[in-house]
């Protein structure tokens, strides 16, 4: 069997930038034991399996190297890259998943592609757990937390920047993972985000943790359109509006491979 791939890199214009992602279009399902084996082979953050059902919406699922995500921005944006270009006729996809229902992706004749997903607003917590501030080598002023991960909120831009973490410390927070952020002097706001339970050590862009923290600087920050940029080494722009109920999050991609691999 040959399945057709392809590795985009996302929230950037130029390749080598942004976060990484494999994205297949399938014809049918294939068995999540298989789709984990693939992800793990891709070794990229996460690879993305979308199929067509017959609503003609895209049922789309998430796997990083070593489990499949509920979630993930960047490889969302990467799969409606692939069929914005694989479709000249495409102006908005429609992708459903268990973990968060419906999100529509749009192209936007600025070369951006805009996603709208839920509010995933934290909530600040009374307890810090003591692996959270043993795994960071700064404490934070502040820690919030949702669904998907902890935020740590600091205070100093270059906290951001000179941080270590213990990723031995934070694994043990799992299935939560943890984003560090403040504010910028360049953009709106900046983090990092660490993943060593679901993903691996530290993640170049991840769009689903803005859903989170868009709506915490919207507050901090009393404006509902924000600039963020995430600080890693690849590092990633995302343009982010924020609605009661949806955050919307745009970003560019770029192609870097297209191939085919063998099972």
């Amino acid at each position: 069997m040959k399945l057709k791939i392809y590795q985009i890199d996302a929230f950037t214009n130029k390749v080598f930038k942004g976060n990484y992602a494999g994205v297949i279009i399938l014809e049918e399902w294939l068995s999540t034991e298989l789709m984990q084996q693939i992800a793990t082979e891709n070794n990229l953050s996460e690879t993305a399996f979308a199929f067509k059902n017959a609503q003609n919406i895209y049922e789309i699922r998430w796997f990083s190297p070593m489990t499949e995500i509920d979630f993930c921005g960047h490889a969302t944006l990467a799969t409606a890259f692939v069929l914005f270009k694989e479709n000249a006729s495409f102006e908005k996809v429609i992708f459903t998943a268990k973990a968060v229902g419906d999100l529509s992706v749009e192209k936007l004749d600025s070369g951006y592609i805009q996603m709208t997903f839920p509010n995933r607003k934290p909530k600040v917590i009374d307890s810090i757990p003591k692996e959270l501030l043993s795994g960071l080598s700064i404490t934070p002023n502040e820690v919030l937390h949702n669904q998907q991960a902890y935020f740590a909120v600091f205070s100093n831009e270059e906290d951001i920047y000179s941080i270590d973490v213990n990723l031995e410390e934070l694994k043990k927070l799992a299935p939560y993972d943890v984003v560090i952020t403040s504010k910028s002097k360049e953009y709106d706001f900046i983090s990092r985000y660490f993943w060593p339970a679901n993903g691996g050590d530290e993640d170049p862009v991840t769009g689903s943790i803005h859903t989170g923290l868009a709506p915490y600087w919207a507050d901090k920050l009393n404006k509902n359109e924000l600039i963020a940029h995430q600080a890693s080494k690849r590092g990633g722009l995302l343009k982010c509006k924020v609605l009661e109920e949806k955050v919307i999050i745009s970003g560019q991609a770029v192609l870097y491979l297209e191939g085919y691999i063998t099972i």
